[in-house]
């Protein structure tokens, strides 16, 4: 065989190869897309007008907020102290920009640790009652890149089954042992302990205000089993927060546990009016985190502006108690005023009052003709939660007003009669 032929053989099978190749990919990226395209049910909710999800907010976020150039009264959000919009806090914010830019371009680990971010995170760690603390990104980031990292493959961490998504993605990455137990249910939780080797670190996790129902935790019942066990507790305060304890110091000093509880979490995205979040422990448990959490070495630290503005919204929370108290007055009014109604609200004792639909094509189309009505409520519906468990989730902030509040009431009232829900 000439060496032109050698050469045009080797030529057709190379370009034979990249064909089969490429049409593979091309295959492969219409597999991909086939099985993507028979998810419908968004488009099923848009032909049926009840889509709820990614309302456009042209406005501040306050107790009235506007969409599409109307105003409509926002109970679906979790600014618990109104402190979003507030002048302090937006200041404070310029001012970081001003002085430090608009990001921090690398990690906390690298180039991207501020003198503010050392600052906050003493305070915070002072507020929850712990030697240390250190601040992320998102709340998310902390339990995700807490509870994947904290444990070994023996040990075992138990955590309650309604907690929320960010703890249940860490547990998931992470290799120890993992067992549920019901939710608030004390005996399915000492059940679960008692699966556990007695000498291998047993980590209990629940948030501290379960954030799509309202309850609380039993924490001192958690902390009594903990104790029995010789089990660690970590408490997700990211609604606790600025709602109860003194000063707002959360749900582990409401009932006094917070020195029995190893590890304490927070978000700034909630009372604190910026974004981002926070674990507080001892010092050898932080330093363990610095080194290890995976979301906080390889994620650009938090902005200049978000730490000032947590950090403002902070120093508010302190220094006036009245907001909490208002927020407290607001929800013991809103709570009797469902009850009178005869709306279904389960356990909730806080700002967050569920009011169960159990039907998720009913519950969206509440939520839009409450909308209609003027008022934002958020959809809470499967897989969030289960079919049958689906509800409206509605929030008070402390900048609520009664006659707010009353509309909202008397509005819920004639829609939940209509639809034969009371």
């Amino acid at each position: 065989m000439t060496k032109n032929k050698l050469f045009i053989n080797f030529f057709t099978t190379f370009a034979l190869l990249k064909y089969k190749l490429i049409n593979a990919a091309y295959l492969n990226m219409n597999l991909l897309r086939t099985k993507l395209s028979r998810y419908t049910e968004p488009q099923k909710a848009k032909a049926l007008g009840i889509y709820p999800y990614f309302r456009e907010i042209e406005s501040d976020q306050d107790t009235e907020v506007i969409i599409n150039g109307k105003k409509v009264l926002m109970f679906g959000s979790n600014a618990y102290l109104g402190l979003t919009n507030h002048p302090k806090v937006k200041e404070a914010a310029i001012e970081a920009i001003k002085k430090y830019g608009s990001g921090c371009a690398g990690s906390r680990f690298l180039n991207g640790t501020l003198d503010i971010h050392v600052k906050l995170e003493e305070r915070l760690a002072d507020l929850v009652g712990k030697e240390e603390a250190m601040s992320f990104s998102t709340g998310f980031q902390v339990n995700e890149g807490v509870l994947s990292c904290i444990t070994g493959r023996e040990d075992f961490i138990v955590w309650d089954e309604t907690n929320h998504a960010s703890i249940i993605e860490g547990i998931r990455l992470s290799f120890s042992n993992k067992l549920k137990y019901r939710h608030n249910d004390m005996e399915s939780l000492e059940k679960q302990l008692q699966k556990c080797e007695p000498d291998k670190v047993k980590l209990i996790v629940t948030d501290g205000v379960f954030s799509m129902e309202g309850d609380v935790a039993n924490l001192p019942e958690i902390v009594r089993l903990a104790k029995k066990y010789n089990a660690n507790v970590m408490v997700d305060e990211a609604h606790g927060i600025g709602v109860f304890g003194k000063q707002g110091r959360g749900t582990c000093d409401h009932f006094g546990v917070s020195q029995d509880i190893d590890l304490i979490m927070g978000t700034f995205s909630k009372s604190l009016a910026s974004i981002g979040g926070f674990i507080a422990s001892d010092k050898d448990t932080i330093n363990y985190l610095r080194h290890h959490a995976r979301t906080y070495i390889f994620s650009a630290s938090c902005t200049p502006a978000s730490v000032a503005a947590a950090n403002a919204a902070l120093d508010i929370m302190l220094s006036e108690p009245d907001r909490i108290d208002n927020l407290w007055k607001l929800t013991h009014y809103a709570l009797e005023g469902f009850k009178q109604i005869g709306c279904e609200i389960g356990h909730t004792s806080t700002p967050i009052i569920p009011l169960f639909i159990r039907d998720n094509n009913l519950t969206f189309t509440i939520v839009r003709e409450l909308f209609d009505a003027g008022i934002f409520v958020n959809p809470v519906v499967s897989p969030a939660v289960a079919s049958q468990d689906t509800l409206i989730r509605f929030s008070l902030m402390a900048t609520h007003t009664i006659n707010q509040l009353d509309y909202a009431l008397d509005t819920i009232r004639k829609i939940f009669k209509q639809h034969e829900l009371i």
